[in-house]
């Protein structure tokens, strides 16, 4: 059985995420609160119901009962060898507080702050600390839109092999800030650069002509060489210290000629190794 806990800041996408499970057919199960959530799956690992087979739960953090409640659950759990992973999500508090502007909601503890937000998510956050501390993945959604975000949460969930690294291959423009969820980034801004090219400009690295441009110098399979060796000599010592997600930034200026085509090149590699691997172009659509 799967067992999925979602939690993490407001605002950053808790229930986007137990959504995207939804689509990949989890019973799913929001809001639950912190105290009933070992209860709860040991309802559902007792289940004759196939559908119970796969479950994704969200629970929020409120204050320091709501913690104890979670904290005493997680260690339940653990003391009955149950199998779940943590997802957390979070975000930049200039991106969570855009977020709350645009939606008009108010943050569920600005009332004890006189409404003031921002001393909402500062506590909120210093709530969720040994929390975060425990999950299974951290997914930063500051620079992901609804739909990546989707499709981010799915990719760690559709694989049932779960004891093995996942490895997410992200390119990123370095104009656009650097991914906070990763775990290794690689600058290509020195190599051979297609923006240059006019018919070259306004395409991608998805784009063969883009791709064939990039990887015909010998500066690049140069460091594609040196780039893949370290991969292939960190990936089993994080494996042996029991991480189970590896995310792998590759920066390029705009995020979208050769960070993406070197994405292409590490995707596949990993691929054609058994390696389980999925792909994130986080600034490819940007501007």
């Amino acid at each position: 059985m799967k067992f999925i806990i979602i939690t993490g800041v407001s605002g950053a996408g808790k229930t986007s995420a137990l959504h995207a499970l939804e689509d990949i057919y989890f019973y799913c199960v929001d809001n639950i609160p912190p105290v009933l959530i070992s209860t709860f799956y040991d309802l559902c690992k007792n289940s004759t119901d196939s559908k119970m087979q796969n479950v994704a739960v969200v629970t929020n953090i409120r204050d320091n009962k709501d913690l104890t409640d979670l904290i005493l659950a997680l260690e339940k759990l653990q003391s009955d060898k149950a199998q779940y992973k943590i997802v957390f999500l979070d975000a930049r508090e200039d991106v969570l507080l855009t977020r709350y502007k645009q939606t008009r909601r108010k943050h569920p503890l600005s009332d004890s702050y006189n409404g003031s937000v921002v001393s909402a998510m500062h506590t909120e956050r210093e709530l969720l600390t040994k929390v975060r501390e425990r999950a299974d993945y951290i997914v930063d959604s500051s620079l992901s839109t609804p739909l990546q975000l989707k499709e981010r949460i799915s990719s760690l969930f559709l694989d049932n092999d779960e004891s093995s690294l996942s490895v997410t291959c992200m390119s990123f423009g370095f104009k656009y800030g650097l991914p906070t969820e990763a775990d290794l980034v690689f600058d290509v801004r020195c190599l051979p650069n297609p923006f240059y090219i006019e018919d070259l400009k306004h395409k991608t690295g998805l784009d063969q002509p883009v791709y064939d441009y990039v990887m015909k110098w010998d500066e690049t399979h140069g460091y594609i060489e040196r780039m893949l060796a370290l991969v292939d000599y960190t990936l089993p010592l994080y494996e042996k210290e029991g991480k189970s997600q590896l995310v792998i930034g590759i920066g390029c200026t705009g995020g979208k000629h050769r960070s993406v085509t070197l994405t292409r090149v590490l995707f596949t590699h990993l691929i054609e190794n058994g390696q389980r691997a999925t792909t994130h172009n986080r600034d490819i659509l940007k501007a």
